[in-house]
């Protein structure tokens, strides 16, 4: 009788931390939201507006995310909201804000479990341009005047040997160009910035590029999930 009292209570323990974790399970819970990408949309005035794309990865209801950010010498949040999900089921959500030098952290809510991911403990800043994905553009580096393309992007360093080029059109993909791109530098965190310029034939309506990335025999892309980017991502303020 009491050896059967004890597996009831057991599994009645079991189920009340079931419970009290919702679908995230402490073993994963870390991995289950993390930053994507930063693109710098614009600068005035000494502040630049950024838009944070953030990656989730389960099936909890009630999810939101948020960017917990330092504004003068406030802190203040801005919600996300959902975006797209891309082809590895994964959900992207995009939180826009203005702000002096950039500095957040993720904060993610579902079915009652907070999840932090704050770049273990340092913050993310605008030099962490890159989360999860291995390339992306860098709107820092990029700028659009009329017939010339100024691009930049940035890479993980997955090997010494490595593709780095901008396939573009400016006839709205009736045809298109692949222009290698060249080394520019290795930042602190160890990703790499790659940049190129190059004239074009039109001011702007009808361009759009994307960014590839060949390595270890595979190519990864950088192309707005699947929208391309246009002259807009690469406006100098």
């Amino acid at each position: 009788m009491k050896k059967t009292i004890s597996i009831i209570a057991a599994i009645a323990m079991l189920v009340s931390l079931v419970a009290s974790f919702g679908c995230v399970s402490a073993s994963a819970a870390q991995g289950n939201v993390s930053l994507y990408s930063i693109e710098e949309i614009s600068a005035k005035y000494g502040m630049e507006s950024y838009a944070i794309n953030v990656q989730t990865n389960d099936d909890c209801a009630n999810q939101k995310v948020y960017v917990h950010y330092k504004y003068g010498d406030t802190w203040q949040d801005v919600e996300a909201t959902y975006y797209t999900t891309i082809e590895n089921g994964t959900k992207i959500w995009r939180a826009f804000l203005y702000t002096y030098e950039l500095e957040y952290a993720i904060r993610y809510e579902a079915d009652g479990v907070t999840i932090w991911d704050n770049n273990n403990g340092q913050n993310y800043t605008d030099v962490d341009v890159i989360g999860n994905t291995n390339v992306c553009v860098n709107t820092q580096w990029s700028y659009y005047l009329s017939n010339h393309a100024y691009i930049g992007a940035t890479v993980k360093n997955l090997a010494y040997e490595k593709n780095v080029f901008v396939r573009y059109t400016d006839n709205n993909w009736e045809t298109y160009t692949d222009v290698p791109m060249s080394y520019k530098e290795t930042l602190a965190n160890g990703t790499e910035n790659w940049t190129v310029d190059f004239d074009t034939e039109t001011t702007g309506e009808g361009f759009e590029y994307a960014i590839g990335y060949t390595v270890n025999g595979q190519t990864y892309w950088a192309n707005n999930f699947g929208a391309n980017f246009n002259s807009y991502y690469c406006v100098h303020h």
